[in-house]
């Protein structure tokens, strides 16, 4: 992400934060229903907009760097004296070059900042789901709980078109992709490790760990 995309994109999230906010001559249930669909707009905006940057930089970054290499190493290959396996491992680290510089200069941070997105409003839905419906206001609130649900799925679509994917939910603990934050009591060692909770999902970039999944899970002592 360029210096200019950057302040850009902080605007973009206060916005999406002020968008989200109550008003104050709106009622409880009313300021719920009109944050949560301004945000679902402001977020479907973000997405738009990412996109468009992302495939910016990729094309920009390809047209002044990828295709100068690759048509010198293509002008090598058709030599004589240039080995073919040496030419397949400078294509190989080339199209890591490439697909490092897009995660870090693009991605990583635009990832990052959906995450912490992303565990907000996962936070809210909980909060909200374990509310109980207040008579006059249930049906508001339960189109607020559904605008909040399309907000996360298209969040996570975001995710998915940067190859960003969440851990599969397990029933015990791998701790190559899980984080185990406090244990509960077994009653049997077939219980040890089994998860009875997930705080925080995980990510994987391209089958990297991004982030371990934060868990609750049964010790037997």
């Amino acid at each position: 992400m360029t210096e200019t995309d950057e302040p850009e994109f902080a605007l973009m999230m206060q916005g999406l934060s002020a968008e989200a906010a109550p008003a104050p001559p709106l009622s409880s249930d009313e300021r719920v229903t009109s944050g949560i669909t301004a945000l679902l707009s402001a977020v479907h905006s973000l997405g738009q907009r990412l996109e468009a940057v992302e495939e910016s930089v990729v094309r920009n970054f390809e047209a002044t760097h990828f295709q100068k290499i690759e048509a010198q190493l293509t002008a090598l290959r058709e030599t004589e004296s240039v080995n073919q396996k040496l030419f397949d491992s400078l294509h190989r680290e080339l199209i890591s070059y490439r697909d490092n510089f897009v995660r870090e200069s693009l991605q990583k941070p635009v990832i990052r900042d959906l995450l912490v997105l992303f565990d907000d409003l996962s936070a809210i839905a909980a909060r909200s789901s374990q509310a109980t419906p207040s008579g006059e206001g249930e049906a508001e609130e339960a189109q607020a709980r559904n605008n909040l649900a399309n907000v996360l799925h298209f969040l996570l679509e975001m995710l998915r078109r940067l190859e960003v994917n969440e851990i599969e939910e397990q029933e015990t603990v791998d701790r190559t992709v899980h984080r185990v934050i406090s244990f509960e009591s077994a009653e049997s060692p077939e219980e040890d490790g089994r998860i009875v909770q997930r705080l925080k999902r995980g990510f994987t970039w391209r089958g990297t760990l991004l982030r371990p999944e934060e868990v609750v899970a049964r010790r037997f002592r």
